[in-house]
């Protein structure tokens, strides 16, 4: 096969979607994780205004899932040059790539939210159950941690 059938022009548009997907998709599970969590640490507020800043740790959780979309989404972006360097195959590893870590941590944000929100609810009622709702945040973190990971092999693969 020719080097311009494996380097069409539109080769760049798909790991250009793929770092818009990556940012895109995570941003709105942090974005959703951090306004559910803070639904609930107001309610939770108004009752014990003391275990606010011991409650804001799933908003922390849910702000770490854009980190991992910007991580991947920058390391796509430096990998981008025109065609013929940049072929199909690298921008469909890319588009992978994003979709991986995008939707990963859209599903995180989702799980951390919600898991927030009725957690530091819970917590101002009964203490005990902080640990539980720690550790059940981290379950829900490493979701979008998963995605990283499979997205950092795809987005740094290289081969032909």
């Amino acid at each position: 096969m020719s080097t311009e059938a494996q380097s069409p022009e539109y080769s760049v548009f798909f790991g250009v979607i793929g770092a818009a997907s990556a940012m895109i998709f995570s941003a709105l599970g942090a974005s959703y994780g951090t306004a559910k969590s803070g639904i609930g640490i107001s309610a939770m507020g108004v009752r014990k205004p003391e275990l606010i800043m011991k409650s804001i740790i799933p908003v922390v959780m849910a702000g770490i899932i854009a980190i991992y979309g910007l991580v991947v989404a920058v390391l796509i972006v430096n990998a981008i040059e025109k065609p013929p360097q940049y072929t199909l195959y690298a921008g469909f590893l890319h588009f992978g790539a994003g979709l991986s870590v995008g939707f990963s941590g859209l599903a995180a944000g989702i799980a951390i939210g919600i898991v927030g929100d009725a957690g530091v609810r819970g917590t101002a009622q009964q203490q005990k159950l902080f640990v539980g709702m720690i550790l059940i945040l981290i379950f829900a973190e490493v979701l979008g941690l998963y995605g990283l990971i499979v997205a950092l092999i795809l987005a740094t693969k290289q081969g032909k």
